[in-house]
Formats: C-alpha cells, sequence, structure tokens
C-alpha cells in the first residue's frame, strides 16, 4: 500500500490537486494524509514551546485547520469513495514545509502530492514558497499539480537526463511503477548543447536503458542552447501526460531552485511534473 502526503490549505487550487490525486491513483491502494498546517496570529513563549494546548491561549486557528480538514475529507468520502483508499487528516502547528518534511519520515511517505499557485490560462505556473521550500528538502518524491489542471490519463512520460551521473534503481522507482500502472512509454530526452556523449554519458545512458528495460522507452537527443528552455520547447511540440526530473547536482533544475532570494519561481511547465530527489547513498 502507498502512502501519500497531500498538503492544502482549503483552495479551489488545493481541492483541484486532492480530485487529481483521486484520479491519479484510482486503481491503487492508498492511505492518503491531507496535512493543513497553522501558525497563531501571535506569539507568545508558551504558546511556540507547546501550542494551544500547552498555553490554553484559545487559537480560531486550530478550529478553522480542524474544520477545514473534516470538511475537506467529507467532500473526498462524496465525491470519490474509493474503497482502495484510506484517509487520515492531520492538523498541525508548524510551518509547511517543516511538517513535510517531518511526516515524511514519520509515515514512511511514498510521495508528497501538492499543486502550484497561479491563474490558469498563462503560459508561466508560478511555484509558490511553500512549493519551492519543498522541492528544496524533500527527501522523497514530490508531484506538482498546475493549477486547473485537468486530470488525463497519464499515456507519455518525459524524463529528461543529462547522463553525468550514474543511475540507482531506487530512485527510478517511482517513475517506472506510474510508467507500469498506466501502460504508458517513458521518452528519455537529452539536451546535446555542442558535444557527443562521452564514455562516461555513454555508460551510464546504458545503465538507464537496463532501468528502463521491462517499459516501453526510447531515447531522444535534441540540440538547444540553454536546457529549460529547450525542454519547454520539445514539450510544446510533442504530447505528454508528465515530466520526470532529477534533482541532482548541476542539473537544470537544481541551478533553478537554488537562485538567490527567490519566494517564487516560474516554470513554464502545464503539465503535472514529478521531482525525484538525489538521495542514492554514497559508497
Amino acid at each position: 500500500m502507498k502512502t501519500i502526503l497531500i498538503p492544502t490549505d482549503f483552495s479551489k487550487n488545493a481541492w483541484n490537486t486532492i480530485a487529481f490525486a483521486m484520479e491519479f491513483l484510482k486503481e491503487e491502494r492508498c492511505t492518503f494524509y491531507f496535512l493543513h498546517t497553522y501558525t497563531p496570529a501571535f506569539y507568545r513563549m508558551d504558546y511556540m514551546l507547546g501550542g494551544p494546548e500547552f498555553s490554553a491561549i484559545p487559537d480560531k486557528g486550530v478550529d478553522a485547520s480542524i474544520q477545514g480538514l473534516e470538511k475537506t475529507l467529507d467532500a473526498v468520502k462524496v465525491e470519490f469513495n474509493n474503497p482502495k483508499h484510506i484517509y487520515e487528516t492531520i492538523s498541525a502547528f508548524n510551518e509547511l514545509t517543516d511538517e513535510i518534511i517531518d511526516l515524511s519520515k514519520k509515515k514512511n511517505v511514498d510521495l508528497i502530492i501538492m499543486g502550484t499557485q497561479g491563474a490558469t490560462g498563462v503560459k508561466e505556473i508560478f511555484l509558490g514558497t511553500n512549493t519551492v521550500h519543498v522541492l528544496r528538502k524533500a527527501k522523497v518524491p514530490v508531484l506538482v499539480i498546475p493549477s486547473g489542471y485537468s486530470y488525463r490519463r497519464i499515456q507519455r512520460i518525459l524524463l529528461t537526463a543529462d547522463y553525468i551521473s550514474d543511475y540507482d534503481r531506487n530512485q527510478l522507482y517511482i517513475a517506472i511503477e506510474i510508467a507500469k500502472m498506466y501502460g504508458a512509454e517513458i521518452t528519455v530526452l537529452h539536451i546535446k548543447e555542442e558535444y557527443d556523449l562521452t564514455k562516461a554519458q555513454e555508460g551510464n545512458k546504458a545503465l538507464l536503458g537496463l532501468y528502463l528495460a521491462q517499459i516501453s522507452h526510447d531515447f531522444k537527443e535534441e540540440k538547444g542552447t540553454y536546457m529549460p528552455e529547450a525542454i519547454i520547447d520539445y514539450l510544446d511540440k510533442n504530447n505528454y501526460e508528465l515530466l520526470v526530473m532529477m534533482s541532482r547536482k548541476h542539473s537544470f533544475f537544481e541551478r533553478m531552485m537554488k537562485r538567490q532570494n527567490v519566494d517564487h519561481v516560474g516554470f513554464h511547465v502545464q503539465i503535472p511534473f514529478l521531482v525525484i530527489p538525489d538521495v542514492k547513498k554514497k559508497q
């Protein structure tokens, strides 16, 4: 059984993310944790030490959090009512990113699903502060759903690869499982800037092909001068339902996430994208 963590702020966009998750994992046995975090309107030492229960100070944020989660849970049961799914709610006095990281460890979370912020219909999707922080710190894969995106069955998956470092089967596990779940094809896209692949890159490409051997896949190479734009151009010309990126050293995704003093990041992707953290054990 898979364990899925979905943070919510009870907004329309948060519900859209939940609805996507219910459809996306409709045939899978899952435990879903719906998480809402809150902080008090004012800070006092005893409150900060233990929250409202410790200080005996009433806080409207607690009631709003619990009521919002109950309402969300009722709506999920009414609209989806999937016997394969178990639902749990968590209301936490904490910063969202910190609580997500803590819960990911405590609950052995397999996947975090969260939405972006921003208006539907614009070309640029904005990753809000919380999403950026989670993508930077999470040790489990994060599936990001663009604002207003409606669920579509996944038939084609685009996996970006630079072949600079080798691949670990455990890192690729979730992308492979999604492909198997839907009978989808994975296209591995390498953006060629100037030079041919080195022997080391050729070896890493061959290793990746070995890991993908049990599913339908192919390798594509495109010329491009700058990685993000080249990938977006490729997506604009081809139909995919999921983009998979690995957050690794020197990857374009890592460079984008490490921009200084950013509260949000603009990203020209209109489909869900899965970010896989680099948690490979060092030898």
